[in-house]
């Protein structure tokens, strides 16, 4: 009888452990796992109470995730390498290190309650080829008509962050109407405004389209996106210079080089090299501040907004900082 009771005390500890083991694995509290004894026949739960009370776990319970849990989302990481990939045009008096300001860490969260991104247009009234559109012009390329000018680019732009988590200010005012040569002393006044009533924004986008001479009249820079016209980006820099300083110069190279990185690896393509000025472009006001040219005047308005379903993309992947 003594090799029957031995051979049934194994299967059941073997069954037990396998049944603990499962139920470790589906995160049972170990409190709960003492009470299966009382569940089985009596015949065995002297045994099975041994077995239990002698088990010893490898590590302590956890609770198990609630059902909305998602964990934390891998942060970017870039390096001095990357800068390589990234062309960039240089007319300021300033010598970046592109590969330290690649790879230093943008510490920055823009998906949060209060608005994060503020988007302003020195030049409003910018347009793009109008096609077969009839619509008033204040000059050639120049429009009031909100559904054709730049307001239109920052609406699609700041509708497809705010999709993403990102709230957006977005700055209707026309600073370059009815005065023109103001606009970057109006549009100041209104970025030093909604700063100080929003003291959370993080990032500062004056969106702009170029506007340059070509063969056959104003540039065109449409490129095909899947079979889509899409017009290409530019990211302006204003480094400042000795008159008009700008001490941001850094973070936003910074946080260019990354973004420009993100939006080639979109399409080779789909951006044209940064452009690093002289001038300041207001860009002083706040620590990260881009200017970004949305294609030019001989491109396609609906071109444009392709253009920024994709700066929309590249800002959306940095909306938790990087690494």
């Amino acid at each position: 009888m003594e090799p029957v009771r031995s051979a049934r005390k194994f299967g059941i500890s073997v069954v037990l452990l396998t049944t603990l083991f499962r139920l470790f694995e589906l995160g049972i509290p170990q409190n709960a796992v003492r009470l299966i004894p009382n569940f089985l026949p009596t015949s065995i739960q002297k045994e099975t109470e041994r077995a239990v009370r002698s088990f010893s776990f490898p590590f302590p319970f956890e609770s198990s995730p609630p059902m909305d849990y998602s964990p934390e989302p891998a942060l970017p990481k870039f390096t001095a390498q990357d800068a390589q990939a990234v062309s960039v045009i240089n007319s300021s008096r300033e010598t970046p290190d592109y590969g330290t300001l690649m790879a230093a860490p943008l510490n920055w969260q823009l998906a949060a309650s209060s608005p994060t991104v503020l988007i302003i247009h020195t030049h409003t009234s910018e347009s793009y080829e109008r096609g077969s559109r009839d619509y008033p012009e204040t000059a050639a390329y120049r429009t009031l008509e909100e559904e054709y000018n730049m307001l239109s680019i920052g609406d699609r732009l700041a509708q497809l962050l705010e999709a993403e988590g990102i709230r957006v200010i977005h700055d209707r005012e026309f600073h370059d109407y009815p005065a023109y040569n103001t606009a970057y002393a109006h549009a100041r006044k209104s970025i030093q405004k909604l700063l100080a009533e929003n003291p959370e924004v993080d990032l500062v986008l004056d969106l702009h389209r170029d506007a340059a001479d070509a063969d056959a009249g104003q540039l065109c820079t449409q490129i095909q996106m899947d079979g889509t016209d899409c017009a290409q980006l530019m990211l302006v820099l204003g480094m400042g210079n000795s008159a008009l300083p700008n001490d941001h110069w850094q973070d936003n190279l910074s946080l260019a080089l990354k973004l420009q990185f993100l939006l080639q690896s979109r399409s080779p393509a789909l951006c044209r090299p940064i452009s690093l000025r002289a001038q300041r472009f207001n860009q002083d006001l706040a620590a990260y501040s881009l200017l970004v040219e949305v294609g030019a005047a001989g491109d396609s308005h609906e071109a444009a907004l392709e253009a920024a379903e994709q700066l929309a993309a590249g800002i959306a992947a940095l909306k938790h900082g990087t690494a």
